[in-house]
Protein backbone atom coordinates (compact mmCIF):
# COMPACT_ATOMS: atom_id res chain seq x y z
CA UNK A 1 0.00 0.00 0.00
CA UNK A 2 2.85 2.60 0.79
CA UNK A 3 4.26 1.86 -3.01
CA UNK A 4 0.76 2.81 -4.45
CA UNK A 5 0.61 5.77 -2.18
CA UNK A 6 3.90 6.66 -3.31
CA UNK A 7 3.65 5.71 -7.04
CA UNK A 8 0.06 7.79 -6.74
CA UNK A 9 1.22 11.14 -5.18
CA UNK A 10 4.38 11.05 -7.94
CA UNK A 11 1.80 10.73 -10.72
CA UNK A 12 -0.46 13.26 -9.53
CA UNK A 13 2.37 15.70 -8.58
CA UNK A 14 3.86 15.52 -12.40
CA UNK A 15 2.85 18.78 -14.42
CA UNK A 16 3.42 17.08 -17.54
CA UNK A 17 0.78 14.30 -18.62
CA UNK A 18 2.90 12.40 -20.75
CA UNK A 19 6.04 12.43 -18.33
CA UNK A 20 3.90 11.23 -15.85
CA UNK A 21 2.13 8.26 -17.77
CA UNK A 22 5.75 7.30 -18.92
CA UNK A 23 7.05 7.19 -14.95
CA UNK A 24 3.62 5.13 -14.05
CA UNK A 25 4.42 2.50 -16.89
CA UNK A 26 7.91 2.60 -15.73
CA UNK A 27 7.12 1.58 -11.97
CA UNK A 28 4.40 -0.48 -12.76
CA UNK A 29 6.69 -2.73 -14.86
CA UNK A 30 9.19 -2.36 -11.48
CA UNK A 31 6.47 -3.24 -8.89
CA UNK A 32 5.53 -5.79 -10.74
CA UNK A 33 8.51 -7.85 -12.03
CA UNK A 34 7.54 -7.48 -15.63
CA UNK A 35 9.41 -7.73 -19.11
CA UNK A 36 7.28 -5.09 -20.81
CA UNK A 37 4.04 -3.04 -20.19
CA UNK A 38 2.19 -0.24 -22.15
CA UNK A 39 -0.83 2.06 -21.92
CA UNK A 40 -2.81 2.00 -24.88
CA UNK A 41 -5.40 4.67 -25.87
CA UNK A 42 -8.56 4.29 -28.25
CA UNK A 43 -8.40 6.97 -31.10
CA UNK A 44 -11.41 8.89 -31.28
CA UNK A 45 -10.25 9.27 -35.03
CA UNK A 46 -9.82 5.85 -36.48
CA UNK A 47 -11.41 3.89 -33.43
CA UNK A 48 -7.93 1.82 -33.32
CA UNK A 49 -5.55 1.22 -30.29
CA UNK A 50 -2.96 3.32 -29.93
CA UNK A 51 0.54 2.94 -27.58
CA UNK A 52 0.40 5.89 -25.82
CA UNK A 53 3.54 5.15 -23.61
CA UNK A 54 5.13 2.04 -23.02
CA UNK A 55 8.19 0.31 -21.61
CA UNK A 56 10.39 -2.71 -22.49
CA UNK A 57 8.78 -2.80 -26.43
CA UNK A 58 11.32 -2.92 -29.17
CA UNK A 59 11.35 0.43 -30.69
CA UNK A 60 9.45 -0.55 -33.70
CA UNK A 61 5.96 -1.32 -31.61
CA UNK A 62 5.50 2.29 -30.54
CA UNK A 63 3.43 2.55 -34.05
CA UNK A 64 1.50 -0.84 -33.58
CA UNK A 65 -2.43 -0.49 -34.03
CA UNK A 66 -4.73 -3.18 -32.79
CA UNK A 67 -8.42 -2.87 -33.51
CA UNK A 68 -10.62 -2.96 -30.63
CA UNK A 69 -11.64 -7.14 -29.85
CA UNK A 70 -7.71 -7.91 -31.62
CA UNK A 71 -5.45 -9.59 -29.23
CA UNK A 72 -6.06 -9.67 -24.73
CA UNK A 73 -5.46 -5.81 -25.17
CA UNK A 74 -8.24 -5.58 -27.61
CA UNK A 75 -10.55 -8.04 -26.06
CA UNK A 76 -10.10 -5.92 -22.59
CA UNK A 77 -11.41 -2.54 -24.52
CA UNK A 78 -14.01 -4.17 -25.67
CA UNK A 79 -15.68 -6.16 -22.78
CA UNK A 80 -14.13 -3.21 -20.13
CA UNK A 81 -12.98 -6.73 -18.14
CA UNK A 82 -9.86 -7.45 -16.86
CA UNK A 83 -7.46 -10.40 -18.44
CA UNK A 84 -5.05 -12.45 -16.30
CA UNK A 85 -3.74 -14.97 -18.58
CA UNK A 86 -0.70 -17.31 -17.24
CA UNK A 87 -0.02 -19.11 -20.20
CA UNK A 88 -0.63 -16.90 -23.51
CA UNK A 89 0.50 -19.05 -26.20
CA UNK A 90 -2.54 -21.61 -24.77
CA UNK A 91 -4.99 -18.48 -24.90
CA UNK A 92 -6.62 -17.83 -28.35
CA UNK A 93 -6.87 -14.31 -28.29
CA UNK A 94 -3.41 -13.56 -27.87
CA UNK A 95 -1.21 -11.66 -30.17
CA UNK A 96 2.14 -12.53 -30.20
CA UNK A 97 4.61 -8.50 -30.03
CA UNK A 98 7.07 -10.56 -28.66
CA UNK A 99 8.29 -14.48 -28.69
CA UNK A 100 9.44 -14.44 -25.16
CA UNK A 101 6.49 -13.73 -23.73
CA UNK A 102 4.99 -16.17 -21.57
CA UNK A 103 2.05 -14.44 -19.58
CA UNK A 104 0.23 -11.14 -19.45
CA UNK A 105 -1.86 -8.72 -17.15
CA UNK A 106 -4.46 -6.12 -18.64
CA UNK A 107 -6.92 -4.31 -16.85
CA UNK A 108 -9.34 -1.36 -18.61
CA UNK A 109 -8.85 2.45 -18.00
CA UNK A 110 -12.39 4.00 -17.77
CA UNK A 111 -12.82 7.85 -17.75
CA UNK A 112 -16.18 9.42 -17.13
CA UNK A 113 -17.81 6.04 -17.33
CA UNK A 114 -16.63 4.12 -20.28
CA UNK A 115 -13.58 2.32 -21.47
CA UNK A 116 -10.79 4.88 -23.10
CA UNK A 117 -7.30 2.33 -22.81
CA UNK A 118 -6.20 -0.35 -21.48
CA UNK A 119 -3.16 -0.73 -19.36
CA UNK A 120 -1.34 -3.65 -20.13
CA UNK A 121 2.07 -5.58 -18.75
CA UNK A 122 3.59 -8.98 -19.61
CA UNK A 123 6.27 -11.38 -18.88
CA UNK A 124 8.63 -13.52 -20.10
CA UNK A 125 7.79 -16.64 -17.67
CA UNK A 126 4.43 -18.61 -17.14
CA UNK A 127 1.75 -17.50 -14.25
CA UNK A 128 4.23 -14.59 -13.48
CA UNK A 129 1.29 -12.27 -11.94
CA UNK A 130 -1.54 -13.00 -9.41
CA UNK A 131 -4.91 -12.21 -8.44
CA UNK A 132 -3.29 -9.28 -5.52
CA UNK A 133 -1.48 -7.90 -9.01
CA UNK A 134 -4.39 -7.32 -11.08
CA UNK A 135 -6.08 -5.17 -7.47
CA UNK A 136 -2.57 -3.25 -7.62
CA UNK A 137 -2.47 -2.87 -11.44
CA UNK A 138 -6.28 -1.84 -11.64
CA UNK A 139 -6.30 0.81 -8.62
CA UNK A 140 -3.01 2.42 -10.74
CA UNK A 141 -5.76 2.37 -14.06
CA UNK A 142 -7.47 4.46 -12.18
CA UNK A 143 -4.72 6.77 -11.39
CA UNK A 144 -3.86 6.53 -15.31
CA UNK A 145 -7.20 7.42 -16.06
CA UNK A 146 -7.22 10.60 -13.96
CA UNK A 147 -4.05 12.01 -15.22
CA UNK A 148 -5.10 11.03 -18.99
CA UNK A 149 -8.63 13.03 -18.18
CA UNK A 150 -6.69 15.88 -16.96
CA UNK A 151 -4.63 15.89 -20.01
CA UNK A 152 -7.15 15.87 -22.61
CA UNK A 153 -8.87 18.43 -20.69
CA UNK A 154 -5.78 20.60 -20.95
CA UNK A 155 -5.33 20.02 -24.29
CA UNK A 156 -9.11 21.34 -24.52
CA UNK A 157 -8.51 24.23 -23.22
CA UNK A 158 -5.47 25.06 -24.68
CA UNK A 159 -7.20 24.23 -28.13
CA UNK A 160 -9.91 26.93 -26.93
CA UNK A 161 -7.45 29.35 -26.28
CA UNK A 162 -5.90 29.18 -29.34
CA UNK A 163 -8.87 28.61 -31.66
CA UNK A 164 -10.25 31.96 -29.64
CA UNK A 165 -7.49 33.99 -30.09
CA UNK A 166 -7.24 32.95 -33.65
CA UNK A 167 -10.75 33.86 -34.17
CA UNK A 168 -10.36 36.97 -32.29
CA UNK A 169 -7.23 38.10 -35.19
CA UNK A 170 -9.21 36.58 -38.43
CA UNK A 171 -12.20 38.73 -37.30
CA UNK A 172 -10.24 41.89 -36.98
CA UNK A 173 -9.01 40.49 -40.61
CA UNK A 174 -11.31 40.40 -42.39
CA UNK A 175 -13.49 42.80 -40.60
CA UNK A 176 -11.37 45.38 -41.50
CA UNK A 177 -11.54 44.47 -45.78
CA UNK A 178 -14.26 47.00 -47.46
CA UNK A 179 -13.74 44.84 -50.72
CA UNK A 180 -15.83 41.77 -50.99
CA UNK A 181 -12.96 39.73 -52.95
CA UNK A 182 -10.30 40.22 -50.72
CA UNK A 183 -13.21 39.35 -47.57
CA UNK A 184 -13.71 36.25 -48.90
CA UNK A 185 -9.59 35.64 -49.56
CA UNK A 186 -8.83 36.72 -46.05
CA UNK A 187 -11.83 34.31 -44.64
CA UNK A 188 -10.02 31.69 -46.50
CA UNK A 189 -6.56 32.36 -45.83
CA UNK A 190 -7.67 32.81 -42.16
CA UNK A 191 -9.62 29.83 -41.85
CA UNK A 192 -7.19 27.26 -42.94
CA UNK A 193 -4.13 28.90 -40.82
CA UNK A 194 -7.42 28.60 -38.14
CA UNK A 195 -8.10 25.10 -38.19
CA UNK A 196 -4.71 23.96 -39.51
CA UNK A 197 -6.69 22.34 -42.58
CA UNK A 198 -5.00 21.30 -46.45
CA UNK A 199 -7.66 23.34 -48.19
CA UNK A 200 -9.87 25.97 -47.27
CA UNK A 201 -12.60 27.22 -50.12
CA UNK A 202 -15.71 29.51 -49.76
CA UNK A 203 -18.94 28.93 -51.93
CA UNK A 204 -22.21 31.34 -52.43
CA UNK A 205 -25.50 30.78 -53.50
CA UNK A 206 -26.15 32.89 -57.19
CA UNK A 207 -28.67 34.71 -57.27
CA UNK A 208 -31.15 31.89 -58.38
CA UNK A 209 -30.12 30.16 -54.58
CA UNK A 210 -29.71 27.55 -56.59
CA UNK A 211 -26.34 26.82 -57.72
CA UNK A 212 -23.26 27.32 -55.38
CA UNK A 213 -20.50 29.19 -57.02
CA UNK A 214 -16.99 28.73 -56.00
CA UNK A 215 -15.32 32.77 -54.85
CA UNK A 216 -12.59 31.77 -52.86
CA UNK A 217 -10.35 29.13 -51.71
CA UNK A 218 -6.91 28.95 -50.01
CA UNK A 219 -4.30 26.04 -50.10
CA UNK A 220 -6.07 24.60 -53.90
CA UNK A 221 -4.83 23.62 -57.02
CA UNK A 222 -6.00 23.87 -60.25
CA UNK A 223 -8.42 20.59 -60.18
CA UNK A 224 -10.26 21.99 -56.75
CA UNK A 225 -10.71 25.17 -58.72
CA UNK A 226 -11.75 23.81 -61.99
CA UNK A 227 -14.52 22.04 -60.12
CA UNK A 228 -18.51 22.82 -61.66
CA UNK A 229 -20.48 24.51 -59.72
CA UNK A 230 -22.50 22.56 -57.24
CA UNK A 231 -26.63 22.53 -57.22
CA UNK A 232 -28.07 23.44 -54.19
CA UNK A 233 -31.07 20.32 -54.67
CA UNK A 234 -28.12 17.33 -55.50
CA UNK A 235 -25.17 18.52 -53.88
CA UNK A 236 -23.64 17.17 -50.62
CA UNK A 237 -22.77 21.10 -49.50
CA UNK A 238 -26.52 21.85 -50.45
CA UNK A 239 -27.57 19.93 -47.44
CA UNK A 240 -25.47 22.33 -45.42
CA UNK A 241 -27.61 25.21 -47.08
CA UNK A 242 -30.89 24.02 -47.11
CA UNK A 243 -30.44 22.58 -43.32
CA UNK A 244 -28.45 25.36 -41.93
CA UNK A 245 -26.36 23.08 -40.30
CA UNK A 246 -22.42 21.88 -40.17
CA UNK A 247 -22.01 18.44 -41.61
CA UNK A 248 -18.67 16.85 -41.57
CA UNK A 249 -17.81 13.70 -43.57
CA UNK A 250 -14.32 11.35 -42.62
CA UNK A 251 -13.40 10.57 -46.04
CA UNK A 252 -14.64 12.02 -48.81
CA UNK A 253 -12.66 9.61 -51.40
CA UNK A 254 -15.04 7.17 -50.05
CA UNK A 255 -18.26 8.64 -49.43
CA UNK A 256 -20.99 7.65 -52.09
CA UNK A 257 -22.45 11.58 -51.55
CA UNK A 258 -19.29 13.33 -52.29
CA UNK A 259 -19.59 14.12 -56.15
CA UNK A 260 -15.77 15.02 -56.94
CA UNK A 261 -13.99 12.10 -55.43
CA UNK A 262 -11.41 11.91 -58.33
CA UNK A 263 -10.38 15.67 -57.06
CA UNK A 264 -10.03 15.00 -54.00
CA UNK A 265 -7.50 12.31 -54.80
CA UNK A 266 -5.60 14.54 -57.22
CA UNK A 267 -5.71 17.00 -54.43
CA UNK A 268 -4.63 15.27 -51.35
CA UNK A 269 -8.36 16.13 -49.42
CA UNK A 270 -9.52 13.76 -46.75
CA UNK A 271 -11.81 14.57 -43.95
CA UNK A 272 -14.64 17.58 -44.47
CA UNK A 273 -15.83 19.81 -42.50
CA UNK A 274 -18.40 22.35 -43.68
CA UNK A 275 -20.42 24.89 -42.02
CA UNK A 276 -23.18 27.39 -43.25
CA UNK A 277 -22.85 30.79 -44.08
CA UNK A 278 -26.13 32.41 -42.23
CA UNK A 279 -27.30 36.07 -42.04
CA UNK A 280 -30.34 37.11 -40.68
CA UNK A 281 -31.57 33.45 -40.52
CA UNK A 282 -30.68 32.88 -44.35
CA UNK A 283 -28.10 30.91 -45.54
CA UNK A 284 -26.22 32.94 -48.72
CA UNK A 285 -23.18 29.76 -49.04
CA UNK A 286 -20.79 27.50 -47.20
CA UNK A 287 -17.35 27.76 -45.62
CA UNK A 288 -15.61 24.26 -45.93
CA UNK A 289 -12.30 22.89 -44.75
CA UNK A 290 -10.69 19.55 -45.92
CA UNK A 291 -7.78 18.20 -44.14
CA UNK A 292 -5.13 15.85 -45.53
CA UNK A 293 -5.17 13.19 -42.55
CA UNK A 294 -8.27 11.43 -41.83
CA UNK A 295 -9.92 13.32 -38.49
CA UNK A 296 -13.29 13.28 -36.54
CA UNK A 297 -13.59 17.36 -35.65
CA UNK A 298 -14.46 18.09 -32.44
CA UNK A 299 -17.47 20.32 -31.21
CA UNK A 300 -14.77 22.53 -30.01
CA UNK A 301 -13.72 23.10 -33.85
CA UNK A 302 -17.13 22.86 -35.18
CA UNK A 303 -18.30 25.99 -32.80
CA UNK A 304 -14.78 27.40 -33.73
CA UNK A 305 -15.66 27.41 -37.53
CA UNK A 306 -19.17 27.93 -37.25
CA UNK A 307 -18.36 31.11 -35.40
CA UNK A 308 -16.16 32.07 -38.15
CA UNK A 309 -18.85 31.58 -40.37
CA UNK A 310 -20.75 33.97 -38.26
CA UNK A 311 -18.16 36.34 -38.74
CA UNK A 312 -17.28 35.76 -42.10
CA UNK A 313 -21.51 36.52 -43.42
CA UNK A 314 -21.28 40.05 -41.51
CA UNK A 315 -17.77 40.68 -43.28
CA UNK A 316 -19.70 39.40 -46.47
CA UNK A 317 -22.74 41.39 -46.31
CA UNK A 318 -20.98 44.66 -45.35
CA UNK A 319 -19.10 44.16 -48.17
CA UNK A 320 -22.08 44.23 -50.34
CA UNK A 321 -23.59 47.15 -48.33
CA UNK A 322 -20.39 49.15 -49.17
CA UNK A 323 -20.41 48.21 -52.66
CA UNK A 324 -24.01 49.02 -53.14
CA UNK A 325 -23.43 52.50 -51.43
CA UNK A 326 -19.94 53.19 -53.71
CA UNK A 327 -22.91 51.86 -56.66
CA UNK A 328 -25.43 54.64 -55.12
CA UNK A 329 -22.88 57.24 -54.43
CA UNK A 330 -21.91 57.12 -58.02
CA UNK A 331 -25.74 57.52 -59.42
CA UNK A 332 -26.38 60.07 -57.19
CA UNK A 333 -23.36 61.96 -58.92
CA UNK A 334 -24.32 61.54 -62.17
CA UNK A 335 -28.30 62.50 -61.01
CA UNK A 336 -26.61 65.46 -59.77
CA UNK A 337 -24.34 66.31 -62.63
CA UNK A 338 -27.92 65.86 -64.77
CA UNK A 339 -29.78 67.99 -62.33
CA UNK A 340 -26.99 70.67 -62.76
CA UNK A 341 -26.68 70.10 -66.04
CA UNK A 342 -30.68 71.20 -66.07
CA UNK A 343 -30.24 74.43 -64.18
CA UNK A 344 -27.07 75.45 -66.28
CA UNK A 345 -28.95 74.87 -69.22
CA UNK A 346 -31.75 77.05 -67.93
CA UNK A 347 -29.33 79.84 -67.06
CA UNK A 348 -27.72 79.76 -70.72
CA UNK A 349 -30.97 79.76 -71.93
CA UNK A 350 -32.74 82.66 -70.01
CA UNK A 351 -29.48 84.48 -70.40
CA UNK A 352 -29.67 84.00 -74.33
CA UNK A 353 -33.30 84.43 -74.55
CA UNK A 354 -33.39 88.34 -73.12
CA UNK A 355 -31.66 89.85 -76.07
CA UNK A 356 -32.54 87.78 -78.87
CA UNK A 357 -35.65 89.12 -77.46
CA UNK A 358 -34.58 92.36 -77.69
CA UNK A 359 -33.35 91.16 -81.47
CA UNK A 360 -36.20 90.19 -82.68
CA UNK A 361 -38.44 93.02 -81.42
CA UNK A 362 -35.88 95.52 -83.01
CA UNK A 363 -35.59 93.30 -86.33
CA UNK A 364 -39.71 93.51 -86.65
CA UNK A 365 -39.80 97.04 -86.01
CA UNK A 366 -37.46 97.99 -88.78
CA UNK A 367 -40.09 96.73 -91.10
CA UNK A 368 -37.64 95.97 -93.97
CA UNK A 369 -39.58 94.84 -97.00
CA UNK A 370 -37.76 93.88 -100.54
CA UNK A 371 -39.24 92.90 -103.66
CA UNK A 372 -39.09 89.41 -104.28
CA UNK A 373 -36.83 89.95 -106.86
CA UNK A 374 -34.40 91.41 -104.73
CA UNK A 375 -32.15 89.05 -102.82
CA UNK A 376 -31.94 91.13 -100.01
CA UNK A 377 -35.97 89.48 -99.32
CA UNK A 378 -34.49 86.16 -98.67
CA UNK A 379 -31.83 87.22 -96.68
CA UNK A 380 -34.37 88.72 -94.44
CA UNK A 381 -36.46 85.61 -94.94
CA UNK A 382 -33.86 83.37 -93.23
CA UNK A 383 -32.44 85.94 -90.68
CA UNK A 384 -36.68 85.71 -89.16
CA UNK A 385 -36.27 81.63 -89.23
CA UNK A 386 -33.17 81.96 -87.49
CA UNK A 387 -34.34 83.86 -84.52
CA UNK A 388 -37.48 81.68 -84.04
CA UNK A 389 -35.42 78.39 -84.76
CA UNK A 390 -33.07 79.79 -81.61
CA UNK A 391 -36.25 80.89 -80.04
CA UNK A 392 -37.47 76.95 -80.07
CA UNK A 393 -33.57 75.83 -78.96
CA UNK A 394 -34.24 78.38 -76.02
CA UNK A 395 -37.67 77.30 -75.26
CA UNK A 396 -36.51 73.51 -75.22
CA UNK A 397 -33.81 74.20 -73.34
CA UNK A 398 -35.87 75.79 -70.30
CA UNK A 399 -38.20 72.81 -70.91
CA UNK A 400 -35.37 70.39 -70.26
CA UNK A 401 -34.39 72.34 -67.56
CA UNK A 402 -37.87 72.89 -65.61
CA UNK A 403 -37.78 70.44 -62.43
CA UNK A 404 -41.07 68.34 -61.84
CA UNK A 405 -42.93 69.91 -58.83
CA UNK A 406 -42.56 68.59 -55.57
CA UNK A 407 -44.87 66.38 -54.40
CA UNK A 408 -45.83 67.34 -51.25
CA UNK A 409 -46.50 65.01 -48.46
CA UNK A 410 -45.66 64.18 -44.55
CA UNK A 411 -42.09 63.98 -44.33
CA UNK A 412 -40.10 62.86 -41.09
CA UNK A 413 -37.03 65.37 -40.98
CA UNK A 414 -35.74 62.97 -38.38
CA UNK A 415 -35.56 59.92 -40.48
CA UNK A 416 -34.24 61.16 -43.69
CA UNK A 417 -31.04 62.65 -41.30
CA UNK A 418 -30.86 58.66 -40.29
CA UNK A 419 -30.95 57.56 -44.04
CA UNK A 420 -28.11 59.99 -44.68
CA UNK A 421 -26.00 59.10 -42.33
CA UNK A 422 -25.88 55.41 -43.60
CA UNK A 423 -25.44 56.68 -46.76
CA UNK A 424 -22.23 59.08 -46.45
CA UNK A 425 -20.82 56.95 -43.40
CA UNK A 426 -17.94 55.40 -44.98
CA UNK A 427 -17.41 58.64 -47.32
CA UNK A 428 -17.03 60.85 -43.82
CA UNK A 429 -15.03 58.01 -42.51
CA UNK A 430 -12.44 57.74 -45.30
CA UNK A 431 -12.13 62.02 -44.93
CA UNK A 432 -11.36 61.83 -41.60
CA UNK A 433 -14.65 63.45 -40.67
CA UNK A 434 -16.47 62.86 -37.45
CA UNK A 435 -19.89 62.49 -38.21
CA UNK A 436 -22.66 64.09 -35.40
CA UNK A 437 -26.03 64.09 -34.76
CA UNK A 438 -28.47 66.63 -32.35
CA UNK A 439 -31.78 65.83 -33.41
CA UNK A 440 -35.01 66.59 -31.39
CA UNK A 441 -37.89 63.97 -30.07
CA UNK A 442 -40.67 63.92 -31.31
CA UNK A 443 -40.16 66.50 -34.47
CA UNK A 444 -42.94 67.72 -36.45
CA UNK A 445 -43.08 66.78 -40.03
CA UNK A 446 -42.92 68.69 -42.69
CA UNK A 447 -44.55 69.34 -45.47
CA UNK A 448 -42.69 67.97 -48.48
CA UNK A 449 -40.92 65.73 -51.30
CA UNK A 450 -38.58 63.61 -49.42
CA UNK A 451 -36.44 62.76 -52.22
CA UNK A 452 -35.57 66.41 -53.25
CA UNK A 453 -35.57 67.12 -49.56
CA UNK A 454 -33.03 64.60 -49.16
CA UNK A 455 -31.44 65.36 -52.37
CA UNK A 456 -30.69 68.88 -51.09
CA UNK A 457 -29.42 67.32 -47.62
CA UNK A 458 -27.00 65.62 -49.06
CA UNK A 459 -25.18 68.41 -51.14
CA UNK A 460 -24.87 70.20 -48.20
CA UNK A 461 -23.17 67.15 -46.67
CA UNK A 462 -21.20 66.72 -49.71
CA UNK A 463 -20.11 70.06 -49.58
CA UNK A 464 -19.03 70.53 -46.17
CA UNK A 465 -17.14 67.01 -46.78
CA UNK A 466 -14.91 69.01 -49.54
CA UNK A 467 -14.47 72.19 -47.29
CA UNK A 468 -12.91 69.82 -44.70
CA UNK A 469 -10.03 68.36 -47.49
CA UNK A 470 -7.93 67.33 -44.09
CA UNK A 471 -10.75 66.25 -41.79
CA UNK A 472 -12.83 68.05 -39.27
CA UNK A 473 -16.58 67.57 -37.99
CA UNK A 474 -20.52 67.77 -39.11
CA UNK A 475 -22.65 68.32 -36.87
CA UNK A 476 -26.41 67.85 -38.21
CA UNK A 477 -29.28 69.33 -35.61
CA UNK A 478 -32.74 69.48 -35.87
CA UNK A 479 -34.98 71.56 -33.74
CA UNK A 480 -38.41 73.41 -33.85
CA UNK A 481 -38.72 77.09 -34.49
CA UNK A 482 -41.73 78.81 -33.02
CA UNK A 483 -44.50 81.30 -34.41
CA UNK A 484 -43.56 84.24 -31.67
CA UNK A 485 -42.99 84.55 -28.33
CA UNK A 486 -46.23 84.91 -27.42
CA UNK A 487 -47.73 81.62 -29.97
CA UNK A 488 -45.20 78.60 -28.99
CA UNK A 489 -46.66 76.80 -31.56
CA UNK A 490 -44.11 75.25 -34.20
CA UNK A 491 -44.41 77.37 -37.29
CA UNK A 492 -41.39 75.93 -38.97
CA UNK A 493 -38.69 73.25 -38.72
CA UNK A 494 -34.95 74.20 -38.23
CA UNK A 495 -32.01 71.86 -39.92
CA UNK A 496 -28.81 72.61 -39.21
CA UNK A 497 -25.12 71.75 -41.02
CA UNK A 498 -22.48 72.80 -38.93
CA UNK A 499 -18.87 72.30 -40.36
CA UNK A 500 -15.19 73.23 -39.33
CA UNK A 501 -14.04 73.65 -42.71
CA UNK A 502 -12.35 76.52 -44.61
CA UNK A 503 -15.63 78.91 -43.96
CA UNK A 504 -16.63 81.40 -46.37
CA UNK A 505 -15.84 85.12 -47.58
CA UNK A 506 -18.93 87.35 -47.00
CA UNK A 507 -18.46 87.70 -50.94
CA UNK A 508 -18.68 84.30 -51.18
CA UNK A 509 -21.80 83.98 -48.97
CA UNK A 510 -24.21 86.42 -51.07
CA UNK A 511 -23.39 84.54 -54.31
CA UNK A 512 -23.63 81.26 -52.68
CA UNK A 513 -27.29 80.54 -53.94
CA UNK A 514 -27.61 83.20 -56.68
CA UNK A 515 -25.77 81.35 -59.31
CA UNK A 516 -24.48 77.88 -60.41
CA UNK A 517 -21.65 79.70 -61.98
CA UNK A 518 -20.41 80.77 -58.49
CA UNK A 519 -18.50 78.29 -56.24
CA UNK A 520 -17.17 78.78 -52.75
CA UNK A 521 -14.67 76.67 -53.03
CA UNK A 522 -10.88 76.38 -55.62
CA UNK A 523 -12.24 73.07 -57.17
CA UNK A 524 -16.28 73.06 -57.01
CA UNK A 525 -18.11 73.84 -59.82
CA UNK A 526 -21.18 76.01 -57.57
CA UNK A 527 -23.63 73.18 -58.40
CA UNK A 528 -24.58 71.81 -54.87
CA UNK A 529 -25.81 75.03 -53.29
CA UNK A 530 -27.66 76.20 -55.97
CA UNK A 531 -29.81 72.56 -56.16
CA UNK A 532 -29.86 73.00 -52.43
CA UNK A 533 -31.60 76.61 -53.28
CA UNK A 534 -34.04 75.48 -55.71
CA UNK A 535 -35.59 72.75 -53.78
CA UNK A 536 -35.92 74.64 -50.81
CA UNK A 537 -37.35 77.57 -52.91
CA UNK A 538 -39.89 74.80 -54.49
CA UNK A 539 -40.92 73.78 -50.82
CA UNK A 540 -41.36 77.19 -49.38
CA UNK A 541 -38.49 77.49 -47.29
CA UNK A 542 -35.47 79.77 -46.98
CA UNK A 543 -32.00 78.65 -46.13
CA UNK A 544 -29.10 81.18 -45.02
CA UNK A 545 -25.73 80.82 -43.81
CA UNK A 546 -23.17 82.26 -41.57
CA UNK A 547 -19.50 81.70 -41.84
CA UNK A 548 -16.10 83.32 -41.37
CA UNK A 549 -12.92 82.23 -43.35
CA UNK A 550 -11.07 79.81 -41.47
CA UNK A 551 -13.94 79.53 -38.93
CA UNK A 552 -15.95 76.87 -40.79
CA UNK A 553 -19.85 77.34 -41.63
CA UNK A 554 -23.44 77.16 -40.66
CA UNK A 555 -26.19 76.06 -42.94
CA UNK A 556 -29.75 76.49 -41.78
CA UNK A 557 -32.38 75.39 -43.78
CA UNK A 558 -36.25 76.10 -42.56
CA UNK A 559 -39.02 74.13 -43.72
CA UNK A 560 -42.76 74.55 -43.59
CA UNK A 561 -44.28 72.51 -40.85
CA UNK A 562 -47.03 70.12 -41.85
CA UNK A 563 -50.77 71.12 -41.17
Amino acid sequence: MQQLYRLSQMVHAATDPPRALNRLIREVVRLLNASSGSIVLVNPTDGFLDIQTSCGLPPGMAGLKLRIGEGITGWVARTGQPALVGQVRQDSRCVMLRPEIQSELAVPIEIQGGVRGVLNVDADRENAFSDQDMALLEELACHAGRVILNAWRFEQLRLKTRLFESLLRVGQTINSTLNLDDALEAITREARGLMQARVCSLLMLDPSREWLDLRASHGAGPGYCGKPRLSVADSLLGVVVRRRKPLQVENVRISSRYQNIEVARQEGLVSLLSVPLVFRGRAIGTLNVYTAQPHRFSNEEVHILSALAELSALAIEKARLYERIVDLEEQLRQNEKLSALGLLAAEVAHEIRNPLTVLKMLFHSLDLRFPSSDPRARDIELMAEKMDQLNRIVERMLDFARRAEPRFESVDLNRLVDDLGMLVRHKLIQSGIRWSCRLEPGLPAVLGDAMQIEHALLNLTLNAAEAMPGGGALTITTRTQPRRTSDPRPREVMIEFRDTGQGMTLEQQQQAFRSVLATTKPRGTGLGLAIVNRVIEAHHGRICVRSRPGRGAVFRLYLPVAP
